[in-house]
């Protein structure tokens, strides 16, 4: 079969499946609501922000001009780094150009064929590629299940070096992982327990791992993004100096990538600071998510991204049509991107949205689940 041909019968087979997706642009002054994006806090436009953007786009340029390893290591990339570590509770942070990359780099830079991963089922695309580019042996458990954990790790080999995936909040079902029980299994058997706070950090203050007490011990490992609360673009490793410099020399995702932008890195440091002194943001996004909750009928997440489950993936995408065209943008979540294999509409809860704007968004969101579901 001819690559054209192929390409023909795998976006047909997508179509009738209702699973097709495409890029549409958004103007810089869309007058849509939008609860589609991954801007919690509302910081993304915030004009102090935007300033702190600017600025280090001046100061720097439009880019680091290089890796890390070579000149494009930043005193700007220093600070950020500091002040992660800092407010999460970390001894040490490296900042990369996406949460994608700083989890390919943590597992991949870590672990390999002599190593063992257990990996929760509902973890990120991301730790889900970095666990098979790894070649580590790999053991998948059910979703939140610790006594599946204690399981696989007590199935590993003598001198068998084992790490445990898993997130602070998830991404679909929005529910929070059971990390202190997953922390003190990891110390007992010795292993390290990566964490990804995504959709924790900032939503929950410096984090979930920093709220539980877990931040600083030497068996847990924290990755993050800066292009969700954060409002900018990058992502970040935090844990131990010692893990920080294996990294620096080891991971390849961090070695040969070009250094995160001076102007993603100066908008995630105003924001880091606005949200470490201002907890009414989160404050305000957790009593939205609860609101929400109880008027769609749906149970609340741990986050700040609700689902409400859809008939199908056709229903998913009719219903989320019906919203933008009611002036609201919502996303949604439809195999393979669901772990479950349900289809979901996907409402972001922000800070950012004015209140009015909320209160409409909140009526259209009734209406259309109602008749949809």
């Amino acid at each position: 079969m001819s690559w054209s041909s192929w390409l023909a019968e795998e976006a047909a087979a997508r179509q009738a499946a209702g699973l097709t997706r495409w890029l549409v642009p958004r103007p810089a002054d869309d007058d849509v609501i939008d609860l589609a994006g991954n801007d919690y806090l509302g910081l993304a436009r915030d004009p102090r922000v935007r300033a702190a953007a600017a600025s280090a786009a001046e100061t720097w340029g439009g880019g680091a001009g290089a890796s890390r390893l070579v000149t494009g290591t930043l005193d700007l990339h220093a600070e950020l780094e500091a002040e992660l570590a800092a407010w999460t509770g970390h001894d040490a942070a490296l900042v990369l150009s996406t949460g994608y990359a700083a989890n390919l780099a943590v597992v991949t830079g870590l672990v390999g064929r002599d190593c063992h991963v257990v990996s929760d089922a509902h973890v990120h695309a991301s730790l889900v590629d970095a666990a098979r580019l790894s070649r580590a042996r790999l053991t998948i458990t059910p979703h939140n299940s610790v006594s599946a954990v204690v399981e696989a790790l007590a199935s590993s080999a003598p001198g068998e070096r084992t790490m445990v995936l898993a997130e602070s909040i998830y991404s679909v079902l929005g529910d929070e992982g059971p990390l202190v029980e997953l922390a003190r299994a990891c110390e007992e058997a010795g292993a390290l327990l990566v964490v990804d706070e995504a959709h924790g950090l900032g939503v929950h203050g410096a984090g979930v791992v920093q709220r539980l007490g877990l931040a600083g011990l030497p068996h847990v490992l924290v990755t993050a993004t800066l292009s969700k609360a954060l409002g900018s673009q990058g992502g970040a490793v935090l844990g131990t100096p010692a893990v920080v410099e294996h990294l620096v020399n080891r991971a390849r995702p961090f070695i040969f990538d070009t250094a995160l932008a001076p102007a993603a890195a100066g908008a995630a440091l105003e924001a880091l600071r606005i949200a470490r002194a201002d907890p009414s943001l989160a404050a305000c996004v957790r009593s939205r998510v609860l609101d929400l909750a109880a008027v769609l009928g749906v149970e609340p997440p741990d986050g700040a991204v609700l689902s409400v489950p859809m008939p199908s993936p056709q229903v998913a995408v009719a219903a989320r049509d019906a919203c933008l065209e009611a002036g609201v943008r919502v996303g949604c979540f439809r195999p393979p991107s669901v772990p479950d294999g349900i289809s979901r509409l996907r409402v972001t809860v922000s800070a950012g949205v004015p209140e009015d704007a909320w209160t409409r968004a909140v009526e259209t969101l009734v209406a259309v689940v109602k008749e949809h579901r």
